[in-house]
């Protein structure tokens, strides 16, 4: 806690609500907690962090074993994803949806009846679990891939809707 002091009045500044609350490990990567919006923020070998809003329901997977995930399997709620711009490859897998990097910072979120994939910077590329068709996300894209299938229609997400799905992740 830090005083300030105004006119000779000392006031007691508490800490900003952003300030990390705790610092752990969690499948090799460096995990932060924050509580104003309630986060944890993961930074990983190789160029990867992923914030996750509190409660959502995610799992690393490092298939080769090499200390960094190569993807995240993403059952509910959403993850706010950034990639060091020469990597490329990590996915983001949900019930619906595969999205992956193309170097880039993206949101994705999944819930029972669809998957929304956002992309703040760079590009993602969206499939369909089990389909060959793709599209392509760049900046201010995004797209909602419903469960029972459709065309995967990309589309300029207005303000609002960015605005509100960025600032669970305190950005």
């Amino acid at each position: 806690m830090r005083v300030l002091t105004i006119g000779g009045l000392g006031v007691a500044l508490a800490a900003a609500a952003a300030v990390p609350a705790a610092a752990q490990t969690r499948d090799g990567c460096r995990v932060t907690t924050f509580t104003d919006p309630p986060r944890d923020v993961l930074d990983c070998p190789g160029g990867v962090s992923v914030t996750a809003e509190k409660g959502a329901a995610y799992r690393l997977i490092d298939a080769n074993r090499d200390g960094r995930p190569e993807a995240v399997e993403l059952d509910g709620k959403a993850l706010l994803i950034e990639v060091a711009p020469r990597r490329s490859g990590f996915q983001i897998r949900t019930p619906h949806a595969v999205a992956s990097v193309r170097g880039t910072i993206w949101a994705v979120e999944a819930g029972a009846a669809a998957t929304a994939v956002f992309v703040e910077e760079g590009a993602v590329q969206v499939v369909r679990r089990g389909e060959p068709a793709s599209v392509t996300l760049r900046a201010g894209d995004g797209v909602d891939v419903a469960a029972g299938g459709g065309a995967l229609d990309v589309k300029r997400w207005s303000r609002e809707r960015r605005l509100h799905l960025l600032a669970r992740f305190g950005r």
